[in-house]
């Protein structure tokens, strides 16, 4: 396909161990099977749409149940969870079912359907029903490729029907367009779905229903100023995301449909309009912690102190894999591991029960539920947009884990304790991770091929790893450079090995505005925070540490019911004990937590494509 220089292995099997196969295993049993049937609601609500009284909703609740049916496919793909493979199949069987005869698949009763607005307590509410069609859409075309189930893209289509035959060719004079019925951040990211069906079937008119909002509903000003996101003019004249007419973080979605059309129509302004959009956020929003947004929208401030949503990470991790696809970039790869390793796991508890809504910089965690508990209903006590989403960051690593380009060669992004298998040449490939990444620096990978095959593996070398050491079968690798993928083309046989050592040096990121004159610490791809469960110094006397004199010592036995993945002992200035877990294990127990740190000897470093982190070594 145009625009793929990288794609998921299709027939890619996977054993995530360790740290994020505990999680994997607990979200899958503490949460996604649960679910349906703790919160009949997110079926119910469809069933009944038409019954009286009217249920009591928000707007976008007909998002829930194809956020989580996507969250559950993806991490199905990791685990293969036969259990999960059940569940999923009985709630797509009956989501599919409650579909009404001209294709709508929402929540709104007849006379609300896709027209932005429903009945509410005798007044009218907003709706974001075409955003709930898209999720739903995006999960069932996620079960139908990995199960074959046709009764699901059957469904998928008969939404894309209704959709073109309801707003293709209307125009502001002949009738309501898709833009009209407002929420156009949300509603107009439909065109993502009909880019895939497309691709998928072929035929019909989705592609000029996905080419109609690209050119004429992105665009679209009302009375009152954009009635829409107008990303790809805004883009292509240099933009930056923050300043666009629609910068909050449901644009992702419409904006990944922008790609989908450079890759069915080859036209490259909707390519650089989106690479323009996603390097405006790497520069601009995106936190030391990996997270996206600053109260649900970009600011062209990455140390704004506001919500940083479990919703808008996710988002713009899908986008990120997205570029990583596009472009076959390393870096685009350090980023997602960035926040998947910080943030995604962050924003989970250990016991897989709950994702935040909110996981800040400096503060305190709080399971959604408790802080957008203004969303949950009868039938629906846990159903939020987080809770349901969230699942999804963990899921997505089978995007990015293992992919392989167009020569069939495999790039291999993801470090850790696992064993991922894929066919390559005929021969069936298997990579063993013996480590304690990113615990420890040092990865040994064992290539075991069916039989001797002949390939590229290309090894992500980090753009933060600034001197890495490369054995194969013990003899030395040279030019490894760091922000790139390291090709090593040979014909690979049983017992061959390869031992990978990263550059777990601290690097610092100087913060300004809001951070101004605090550091954020990294060791590896890990942001190190300070928890006041690990310390005896409370935060507002928290001691300063000296970049040039960090000698950090890790501490395995950290006791509590929680423990971090990693543990740090440093000695700052005075003589004071000051220990850093990982920021994914911060604020766990409900304490506070802080990641911006008073470190001296730190220089500010500018960012740069090649270093989008703006980090840099003690004395640079």
């Amino acid at each position: 396909m145009p625009g793929v220089l990288l794609n998921r292995p299709a027939d890619a099997a996977y054993d995530i161990r360790g740290w994020v196969g505990d999680y994997l295993e607990k979200v899958t049993d503490q949460w996604l099977h649960p679910v349906p049937a703790a919160n009949p609601g997110i079926l119910e609500m469809f069933r009944d749409r038409d019954r009286r009284p009217l249920r009591d909703m928000m707007p976008w609740a007909g998002e829930f149940a194809g956020k989580y049916l996507t969250s559950a496919v993806q991490i199905l793909r990791l685990t293969g969870d036969p259990g999960l493979r059940d569940c999923i199949s009985v709630f797509v069987k009956e989501l599919t079912a409650l579909q009404a005869e001209d294709g709508y698949l929402g929540p709104w009763p007849k006379r609300s359907r896709l027209t932005g607005t429903a009945p509410n307590g005798g007044k009218k509410m907003s709706t974001w029903d075409a955003w709930g069609h898209y999720h739903v859409m995006l999960g069932l075309l996620l079960w139908h490729e990995d199960s074959g189930d046709r009764t699901a893209l059957t469904c998928v289509r008969e939404m894309g029907d209704l959709i073109c035959r309801k707003f293709l060719g209307k125009t502001a004079r002949r009738g309501k367009r898709l833009v009209d019925t407002g929420s156009t951040e949300m509603n107009l990211a439909v065109i993502h779905t009909l880019c895939l069906l497309h691709q998928r079937t072929g035929g019909g008119a989705c592609l000029d229903m996905a080419l109609q909002i690209a050119e004429k509903e992105f665009p679209a000003a009302g009375p009152d100023g954009p009635l829409a996101g107008d990303y790809k003019r805004a883009a292509l004249a240099g933009t930056e995301f923050f300043q666009t007419p629609k910068p909050r973080w449901e644009s992702l979605h419409p904006i990944m449909g922008m790609l989908e059309l450079y890759r069915i129509t080859g036209e490259r302004e909707y390519r650089s309009a989106f690479e323009q959009i996603w390097w405006s956020i790497v520069k601009l929003d995106r936190h030391n912690n990996g997270g996206f947004t600053s109260g649900e929208r970009a600011q062209g401030n990455p140390y704004h102190q506001g919500a940083i949503e479990t919703c808008c990470t996710i988002a713009w991790i899908a986008m990120s894999v997205e570029m990583l696809r596009l472009t076959g970039s390393s870096i685009v790869a350090d980023e997602i591991e960035l926040s998947s390793l910080n943030s995604v796991i962050g924003l989970h508890s250990q016991s897989g029960r709950w994702v935040t809504y909110d996981t800040p910089m400096d503060g305190v965690r709080k399971a959604s539920a408790q802080d957008i508990v203004f969303q949950a209903r009868e039938g629906t006590p846990e159903l939020n947009c987080c809770s349901v989403n969230g699942p999804r960051g963990l899921g997505m690593i089978s995007d990015w884990a293992l992919m392989v380009d167009a020569a069939d060669g495999l790039a291999l992004n993801w470090y850790g304790p696992s064993e991922i298998s894929t066919t390559v040449n005929g021969a069936r490939v298997k990579l063993i991770q013996e480590t304690d990444y990113p615990r420890k620096n040092r990865v040994r990978l064992l290539v075991q091929p069916s039989r001797a095959a002949e390939f590229e593996l290309k090894l992500r070398i980090p753009y933060w790893s600034e001197r890495t050491r490369v054995r194969v079968n013990g003899d030395r690798v040279k030019d490894v450079k760091s922000g790139s993928y390291l090709s090593l083309h040979r014909r690979w046989k049983r017992g061959d090995s390869i031992d990978l050592e990263l550059d777990f040096s601290h690097h610092f990121w100087k913060g300004q505005k809001e951070c101004g004159r605090k550091v954020s610490v990294f060791r590896g791809p890990v942001l190190l925070t300070y928890d006041r469960r690990f310390n005896e110094v409370d935060p507002p006397l928290l001691p300063e540490l000296d970049a040039a004199r960090m000698r950090g010592k890790l501490v395995r036995n950290s006791g509590g019911v929680n423990p971090p993945l990693m543990l740090v002992e440093y000695e700052a200035t005075g003589g004071q004990q000051l220990r850093l877990c990982d920021f994914a294990s911060a604020g766990e127990a409900g304490s506070p937590y802080a990641s911006w740190l008073k470190v001296k000897n730190v220089g500010a470093t500018r960012y740069s494509r090649s270093n989008p982190l703006r980090s840099g070594r003690a004395g640079q």
